[in-house]
């Protein structure tokens, strides 16, 4: 009788001992993750700081077109590629995505839905989290009213 009492303390032991084990590994994993995870977001602060000198790079190119400044932003696009960040891809024509894309104008005529302007780039990580939404203009087409009143302006 002693021996099989003794016997289930060894089984619970044992029990006890593999769950023990079992939440140590998960504790560790989830560590681990987290880790990961606040290492590779620890450089989106830094990121949101310097994407409106990037801005104002990019808008100093369009209006001097110098090879120095092209280079330089060039640079600053490559640090950003490798911290896994990425430009969203947001060009005229393209469906609006709410997940990436912030509407900061509606526009009449045009395909309703369609954007019809990027007025500021957005950029999100590799795994796609958003760092940044794109802002953009879209087109809300022409309601049936403003249609209606559209054809009797031309008809007069």
């Amino acid at each position: 009788m002693k021996d099989k009492k003794q016997q289930n303390v060894i089984l619970e032991l044992k029990g006890q001992l593999a769950r023990a084990l079992a939440d140590y590994d998960n504790l560790r994993k989830r560590v681990e993750e987290e880790r990961n995870a606040l290492f590779k977001y620890s450089s989106q602060r830094l990121v949101i700081k310097l994407l409106p000198l990037l801005d104002m790079l990019e808008s100093a190119q369009k209006h001097i077109q110098d090879t120095g400044l092209a280079i330089a932003i060039k640079e600053f696009g490559d640090v950003l590629k490798e911290e896994d960040v990425d430009e969203i891809s947001a060009e005229e024509g393209d469906d609006f995505d709410e997940n990436t894309q912030d509407v900061v104008e509606v526009v009449e005529a045009g395909k309703k839905g369609k954007i019809k302007e990027v007025v500021l780039k957005g950029y999100k990580f590799g795994d796609g989290h958003v760092i940044r939404h794109a802002k953009v203009k879209v087109y809300g087409g022409l309601t049936e009213a403003k249609k209606d009143e559209n054809i009797k302006k031309e008809n007069k």
